[in-house]
């Protein structure tokens, strides 16, 4: 057996040790399969590669570097059960959280009243209105998505919620579900996004709920009429139905060519733009709501930097 293969078969035995202790944890069978698939592929990987470089040294040389790949296995078998916990962690603050994400979801749906609440309130008005639709556009990323004509759909969510998924196929990824309010523009209850991650972080596939458009009512496209020109024939409207800019374009589904190792620029951007909103949502939006509808969560903006160059253009000036 070659060094390269002892160093492997190492490493690995490392990686099967954390898999009988991912066992006795809280994770699913899928997460650990797609968990440990990943990180044997990774490092399996490393750990096959040849470098030319080593025959060119000195036997001495060679030695000294052997025992650093050796310190690199060591320390690859510590990253690898670093990831494993972390994984753990994370699925277990995420069952924490959930009993404040149902209180937040009942005091802002009206679902339940505070101790103390004044009974002057107009008692019409229960929960906090358009609290979702005034976090959203508190984001300046997001607030670039949401147009006017969305407005009047969003003021109908009712929560937002995050899940992290991974599977054989993609080992890593998340999904995020926005609860609506029956509403007179789409008769789904819930719309979903879904981001599926293969190695090294690359997005390969997202895919969004096909919205099921109540008629007259999709905010995705305009309806065009053309003119008709005065002594034609043809006294009927030219209408035409083009595709607009709309919140709602979130939905759209999104995947990588398969085989194809560089794809079009405007679908990766695309997918990198659609992928910076769902992050925003997972990690901004969801766990700080609140914060962004009060306006606490955006950030100070500094003018000491213009301010500065205000300065320095008078010393100029002055100079002159």
């Amino acid at each position: 057996m070659s060094q390269n293969e002892k160093q492997g078969t190492v490493f690995l035995s490392d990686l099967d040790a954390a898999a009988t202790h991912s066992q006795s944890s809280g994770m699913s069978d899928e997460e650990r399969a797609g968990l440990m698939n990943t990180l044997k592929n990774k490092l399996q990987f490393l750990a096959e590669q040849h470098d030319d470089l080593l025959e060119s040294l000195s036997p001495n040389v060679r030695k000294r570097v052997e025992i650093l790949r050796e310190i690199q296995n060591e320390y690859n078998g510590m990253e690898a059960k670093y990831i494993e916990e972390r994984v753990e962690l994370d699925a277990k603050y995420q069952k924490l959280y959930e009993p404040l994400y149902a209180k937040r979801f009942e005091i802002v749906n009206g679902a339940s009243e505070l101790d103390g609440a004044s009974s002057k309130d107009n008692v019409e008005e229960k929960g906090v209105p358009d609290f979702w639709l005034n976090a959203m556009k508190r984001n300046e990323l997001l607030s670039d998505e949401i147009h006017e004509r969305d407005e009047a759909a969003l003021k109908y969510l009712k929560d937002i919620k995050y899940l992290k998924i991974q599977s054989s196929d993609f080992p890593d990824g998340f999904k995020l579900d926005f609860f609506f309010d029956n509403n007179p523009f789409f008769k789904n209850s819930v719309l979903t996004k879904t981001y599926h991650i293969v190695d090294d972080d690359e997005l390969n596939l997202v895919i969004g709920t096909e919205i099921e458009w109540f008629p007259g009512k999709n905010l995705t496209q305009k309806l065009l009429k053309k003119k008709i020109k005065k002594g034609s024939k043809n006294t009927k409207p030219i209408t035409k139905i083009e595709k607009c800019e709309s919140f709602f374009n979130f939905f759209n589904t999104h995947k990588r060519p398969s085989g194809d190792k560089y794809i079009d620029a405007q679908l990766q951007d695309e997918m990198e733009q659609d992928f910076d909103i769902g992050s925003t949502f997972r990690d901004e939006i969801i766990p700080h709501a609140v914060s962004w509808f009060t306006g606490e969560a955006i950030p100070e903006v500094d003018f000491d930097s213009s301010d500065d160059g205000e300065d320095d253009d008078q010393e100029e000036s002055d100079d002159a």
